[in-house]
């Protein structure tokens, strides 16, 4: 006789589990403890197997009875509900794991070992606040390029043009990690080229003319803050490369004796080694912090010695200094101090300044960028800048002689 919601309701435990039978291999299980659960009898292959509904009262006697309805369709079919249910929760818990979101920290996870942490923690929060909340939850596989696009114009209309080219970046490297865990079919960003109008140019601070490049040079020989970073302050005018190559700087990259910094590729912007050669003035600066750090790995060591300095110091140390690191000077602002005077005053090729900052510059053969190319000419450029330095900190007019200009302008 088919159950009833009362028969159902008045269900008591026992000793043993009770079974209270409905119809077509639908049963209600009372549990010793009192908890009902609704099951399904059925055959299948031969075999006798059971499959659960759900517990009552979230399911109730006409849902438990739909849901059998349904089993016995598939069965009628030829297929096995239980194992159809097994299948069907294998392909939620894949869309959950393939979901952008998921995918998308996954990929975070392994980039921020090869970057610095404000990046990572920057690149986090965009995402965060402008494209979870729409991409989150959508497997990555089938987010299509008017998605993207729709997720991009909406921080450009609120004017972060800038952010929404970063955005765009950041969710291309996704879709590429994506692809390579077998994740996606293809990254859908390149279609969208052209999309989001270029941004304008953000550079940072910098001072670029002779004049003020003493005052500064002058202000840092004056710092009273740590030998570590007064050091770091005197070495990056000198060596212009950038912030997170020179604080993360490991003594086991420099011959002294050679007058040579090797940047090894995981540390370099291009993922490609950099040669630094030193001016003789920069590896006095060395000599004289290696009592210092010289036991330990890093060259500029924090407060804890198994680590490099914060990549806040210099900035830090330039605002104590009386610089406003927005408008006047940053860290990175000596690498355009360095690429401006060395040209427009000093009069070195464009192509050797390039390769001695790291950036990319293609030639007629097609490399973009060789450690050792130019490395006679950039050896002399270092020294050349050294000693302008040295001139412009004692306040003294620089008059770049012929004999001073390298022969191979």
């Amino acid at each position: 006789m088919p159950l009833s919601d009362s028969a159902v309701k008045a269900a008591k435990p026992a000793e043993k589990p009770v079974r209270l039978y409905d119809s077509g291999g639908l049963y209600l299980e009372v549990s010793p403890a009192g908890g009902k659960l609704w099951r399904l009898k059925y055959r299948y292959g031969g075999k006798e197997k059971r499959l659960s509904f759900g517990a009552y009262p979230d399911v109730g006697l006409k849902d438990a009875r739909e849901r059998r309805d349904a089993a016995r369709k598939v069965l009628a079919d030829g297929l096995d509900p239980g194992e159809q249910r097994k299948a069907q929760k294998a392909a939620r818990e894949a869309r959950t794991l393939n979901a952008f979101e998921v995918v998308c920290r996954e990929w975070l996870e392994k980039w921020r070992t090869t970057v610095e942490p404000a990046q990572y923690t920057k690149a986090l929060a965009r995402l965060e606040k402008n494209v979870f909340p729409w991409l989150g939850s959508r497997p990555i596989a089938e987010i299509t390029a008017p998605e993207v696009l729709a997720v991009l114009r909406r921080v450009d209309e609120r004017g972060a043009r800038y952010s929404a080219h970063k955005i765009k970046s950041e969710i291309s490297q996704a879709f590429r990690y994506a692809v390579a865990t077998g994740r996606a079919e293809r990254d859908p960003c390149p279609d969208l080229r052209g999309a989001i109008p270029p941004a304008k140019g953000e550079n940072f601070a910098a001072i670029t003319s002779p004049k003020e490049a003493g005052e500064l040079l002058r202000a840092i020989d004056a710092f009273r803050g740590t030998f570590v970073v007064k050091s770091a302050l005197l070495l990056a005018p000198l060596l212009f490369v950038r912030p997170g190559e020179l604080r993360k700087a490991e003594w086991s990259e420099f011959d002294l004796e050679k007058g040579e910094w090797s940047i090894p590729a995981e540390r370099m912007k291009g993922r490609q080694p950099h040669l630094v050669p030193l001016a003789t003035q920069a590896v006095t600066i060395l000599q004289d912090l290696l009592p210092l750090t010289g036991r330990g790995v890093h060259v500029f060591a924090g407060r804890d010695p198994k680590k490099p300095m914060s990549d806040a110091a210099v900035n830090a140390a330039l605002r104590r200094m009386g610089y406003d690191t927005k408008t006047e000077i940053t860290g990175h602002g000596f690498r355009a101090m360095a690429r401006t005077i060395l040209h427009e005053e000093l009069h070195f090729k464009p192509e050797v300044i390039e390769h001695q900052l790291s950036h990319r510059v293609p030639d007629a053969l097609g490399s973009a960028y060789n450690r050792t190319k130019f490395l006679k000419e950039r050896r002399v450029m270092m020294q050349t800048w050294a000693d302008y330095l040295d001139k412009l900190k004692v306040g003294a007019d620089v008059i770049v002689l012929s004999s001073v200009a390298p022969a191979w302008r």
